[in-house]
């Protein structure tokens, strides 16, 4: 009953959202354009909808024909401004997910900017061999042009059946959908029928050029966090497991855990949680409490957890992370891919 109470506010953020967007079609805020394309993956919607996999995605293809640049705000993170991502950063400086993008692509130049029309101009000054930049969660950043959108809706959660913040998870009106190129579906389910595709090809293709894709999120056996302290290879199928995550979406992580392991209790804090000292006591109860069991974390908690230096001996030992891909179903995942080197490259 509580929660009706926050539809008055909804109504106002839903308002304001619907004025700023007006602004801009109406040309009376600007949005610039850059020489250099600009693939940006968004969403409109808080909490987990695959937008880090995706980049990482396009970044690992990209990369071979392309000098890329991802370009995130960085949120959560202490700094301000522009700010060069390395792989001995700490994530309360750059935030969680650009960190973990630069600790699997070293190579690749990852910059956190609240502004990005700046960020983008700084990159072309600093790396003007870069061709190519990834804006991440940048589709209401609408000061930037992009030449492509990419966005990301999670099959669990339709957009058209949501409500704007704080009564739902929406900050962007749906109708502002039409201005994206390509949907990745995420989380799709196994049993998922076409006639619930077909539902969601009327709801979200409003224009022609655009193309949708269905996916599900794979994961991987758990990787230990801390390999010099943990036991070779993952934990026995079935062992018994403590799931511990800091996402927006924590249901796909707890759901695939519970494939293959026996979840004991789960621990589901805020996304982009900062991990403090009550935490690590947090965590070394756990372990006393379960003696028997693991504690597997997400890989965007993963990368904070790796930084600090707080965590017991006796957790460090039994720690380990769940890794995570898209998948898409029917083998769609080059043609996105080449759809978006082609764009790229103009043809």
């Amino acid at each position: 009953m509580l929660r009706y109470l926050l539809v008055p506010a909804s109504w106002i953020y839903g308002w304001v959202v619907h004025l700023r967007n007006y602004l801009f079609d109406a040309g009376l805020f600007k949005s610039e354009k850059f020489d250099v394309p600009i693939i940006c993956v968004g969403n409109i919607t808080v909490g987990g909808t695959g937008k880090t996999p995706m980049a990482e995605m396009i970044i690992g293809y990209m990369a071979k024909n392309h000098r890329v640049a991802l370009l995130s705000r960085g949120y959560g993170r202490r700094t301000k401004g522009y700010l060069e991502v390395r792989t001995d950063s700490h994530y309360r400086d750059v935030g969680d997910e650009p960190l973990q993008i630069k600790l699997k692509f070293p190579d690749t130049v990852v910059v956190v900017c609240e502004k990005r029309a700046d960020g983008i101009r700084r990159i072309r000054q600093e790396h003007p061999d870069v061709d190519l930049i990834v804006l991440d969660d940048g589709f209401q950043h609408r000061y930037v042009t992009p030449k492509v959108n990419v966005m990301m809706i999670d099959a669990t959660r339709p957009p058209q059946e949501d409500h704007f913040l704080p009564y739902g998870s929406l900050r962007d009106e749906v109708e502002q959908l039409h201005r994206a190129h390509y949907f990745v579906v995420t989380k799709c389910p196994e049993n998922m029928t076409p006639i619930d595709r077909r539902l969601l090809h009327k709801n979200l293709l409003t224009v022609a050029y655009q193309k949708i894709y269905f996916t599900r999120m794979e994961s991987f056996s758990p990787r230990p966090l801390f390999p010099d302290a943990a036991p070779a290879g993952p934990p026995a199928r079935g062992r018994r497991v403590v799931a511990l995550s800091g996402i927006g979406n924590p249901g796909p992580f707890h759901r695939s855990l519970a494939e293959s392991y026996d979840v004991i209790e789960r621990v589901a804090l805020d996304d982009h949680h900062v991990y403090k000292v009550r935490d690590m006591k947090m965590l070394a109860g756990l372990a006393e409490r379960y003696p028997d069991a693991v504690i597997v974390t997400t890989e965007k908690d993963a990368v904070k957890l790796a930084n600090s230096n707080r965590i017991p001996a006796a957790v460090r030992e039994r720690l380990y992370y769940l890794p995570i891909n898209i998948s898409f179903i029917e083998d769609s995942e080059t043609d996105l891919l080449n759809k978006l080197e082609k764009d790229v490259r103009g043809d």
